[in-house]
């Protein structure tokens, strides 16, 4: 691998990294903060949604931080991708494709490139290559899909519970909306 491709393999390992604690920070400190977060996950059906701000805060923090270090960096892409998986899922996918229109585009995106990356490796500049962590190829990117699948599987299983439509939504009339449905909550906290 020339020096090139390593460098090139830092900077999409820094840049992705640095955009999900960026990500995670927000979820935490941003807009509404922990609560307007969790207010905004339990409108998307999920439930214990103060469990879920700190889990998505953690999650996307230590997810960025490994890929800096371009430590673990295969468990590291495969939490970047069941969060984008449980993002454009829950929150993206009913808007469509486009990101001007809050649809799955970005997280889509997120999540392709941490699996090539989980594909291609950390690179020779990564604590992995420095440990002797060589998960890569299609071991590295089955290992970050795989696990991220169950991740998310195991997560919408455990606490996805949406509320049923109400008739007049289910009959395309829009009905009163509640307190806690995604487009009523603080939107700052996303």
């Amino acid at each position: 691998m020339s020096d090139a491709d390593v460098a090139v393999l830092l900077l999409v390992r820094v840049a992705v990294g640095l955009i999900m604690i960026m990500h995670g920070l927000n979820h935490w400190r941003g807009g509404g903060r922990i609560e307007g977060t969790a207010r905004w996950f339990t409108g998307l059906g999920l439930k214990q949604g103060v469990l879920q701000a700190w889990m998505s805060v953690v999650t996307e923090v230590g997810a960025g931080v490994l890929l800096i270090l371009g430590l673990l960096t295969t468990l590291a892409c495969a939490a970047v991708i069941s969060v984008m998986l449980v993002a454009g899922l829950l929150a993206h996918r009913p808007n469509g494709f486009f990101v001007f229109k809050d649809g799955y585009e970005y997280v889509l995106t997120l999540g392709v490139v941490a699996l090539v990356l989980a594909v291609l490796g950390p690179g020779r500049w990564s604590v992995d290559q420095a440990a002797g962590i060589d998960l890569n190829g299609w071991t590295g990117g089955g290992i970050a899909l795989g696990a991220a699948l169950v991740a998310t599987g195991g997560l919408l299983g455990t606490f996805w519970r949406p509320e049923p439509k109400a008739d007049a939504e289910v009959q395309g009339v829009a009905g009163p909306e509640s307190e806690n449905t995604p487009e009523s909550v603080d939107q700052e906290a996303r």
